[in-house]
């Protein structure tokens, strides 16, 4: 490549001049502009610095080097087909749109290696990063928002910005209806093992279930598809409680279609709330759910951004310090998959009552 040239063949500085004026090794200047996240903060700095004074450039480092703005803002989001993200993203590119800026929406394809690989290729060219759903652990997250303005969906951090749907009181409100409607029996159908959100989830579940003096079980993790949830009835089966709340719509929908398979009746036999209220079309049964401001978040999410962009020294984000997430709220919305326990005797095949 050109601008790994020796310096004796081309007036411009090179990577190799850049080095020697560091102390480090090219590949470690090379590894600053294009996976800056394999390389230390106050390195990665110093070598920005000494690039810009010099002058050297490449294609894509005369847009990352931290002295200039791009108007583009990133969003990392773990499957653009999960009809969640995508509401999350309209709202996020209105924001974006009415601050002056333009959104690119990268898939990780639920791949922790991935959302990695996305995150180290767009800090270099984008004003600011929006992780959702993320899956890399808060040590990652950390080393990209020392070098970009970042916020996280969905997941609450003590030193990065984040901005969440309260997933604590939507749990309490799922369990409390179910005991309303006489539910002393509840299982949880987890989401993917590594998803804050369903920890989360599960966490305050248990809490609510023993607050309420219920019986509480677990299934999973399960992937975040109806195909997983579908499969998930046939385990349920084994065990079967009156009550089900799962991690998402999705799971929700394809439990509910593998249990009508088994001959078990939503909500006469059983009954299920879903998470995020994004199943509307695709189910025959109307779904209870807990609704989440889904474009209020992505549209929250720009703006907490852009108040980070202004508020950064030129060149680089403030230190991250002490953050209080953003929480918004969320809504119970009751429909036809839930109904008052059917009482029956608990002897009888499909019954998910046991003897207290």
């Amino acid at each position: 490549m050109a601008d790994e040239q020796d310096a004796s063949n081309s007036t411009s500085p090179t990577i190799y001049d850049v080095a020697r004026a560091c102390g480090v090794a090219a590949s470690t200047v090379s590894r600053t502009f294009s996976r800056p996240g394999r390389v230390n903060v106050e390195t990665a700095d110093r070598i920005r610095r000494v690039a810009a004074e010099m002058g050297y450039r490449t294609n894509t480092v005369a847009r990352a080097l931290p002295t200039s703005q791009t108007a583009l803002l990133a969003m990392v989001v773990p499957t653009v087909p999960d009809r969640f993200f995508i509401e999350v993203i309209r709202g996020a590119k209105a924001a974006a749109i009415a601050a002056g800026y333009t959104l690119v929406v990268a898939d990780a394809g639920l791949s922790a290696d991935a959302e990695r690989a996305a995150v180290n290729r767009l800090i270099p060219v984008v004003d600011g990063v929006i992780l959702a759903g993320s899956l890399l652990p808060d040590s990652s997250i950390r080393v990209a928002a020392k070098q970009r303005p970042t916020v996280v969906l969905n997941r609450a951090m003590t030193d990065v910005a984040s901005v969440l749907t309260d997933s604590a009181d939507g749990m309490r409100q799922a369990v409390e209806h179910l005991t309303a409607l006489d539910h002393r029996e509840l299982t949880y159908l987890a989401g993917p093992e590594a998803s804050w959100s369903d920890g989360m989830r599960w966490r305050s579940f248990k809490v609510e279930t023993q607050r309420l003096g219920l019986r509480a079980r677990r299934i999973g993790p399960i992937a975040p598809t109806q195909a997983a949830g579908m499969a998930a009835a046939s385990t349920f089966a084994e065990q079967m409680t009156s009550g089900v709340i799962a991690f998402n719509d999705f799971i929700a929908v394809g439990f509910v279609s593998g249990l009508s398979r088994l001959g078990v009746r939503v909500p006469d036999d059983v009954s299920v709330i879903g998470f995020d209220n994004t199943a509307a079309g695709f189910s025959n049964l109307p779904l209870t759910s807990i609704a989440a401001p889904l474009p209020h978040l992505g549209g929250q999410a720009v703006r907490t951004l852009m108040r980070q962009i202004a508020a950064a020294r030129p060149g680089r984000p403030d230190a991250p310090g002490a953050v209080r997430p953003t929480r918004l709220p969320a809504q119970l919305v009751v429909r036809s998959s839930t109904a008052p326990r059917a009482r029956r005797d608990s002897n009888a095949p499909g019954s998910g009552e046991r003897a207290a």
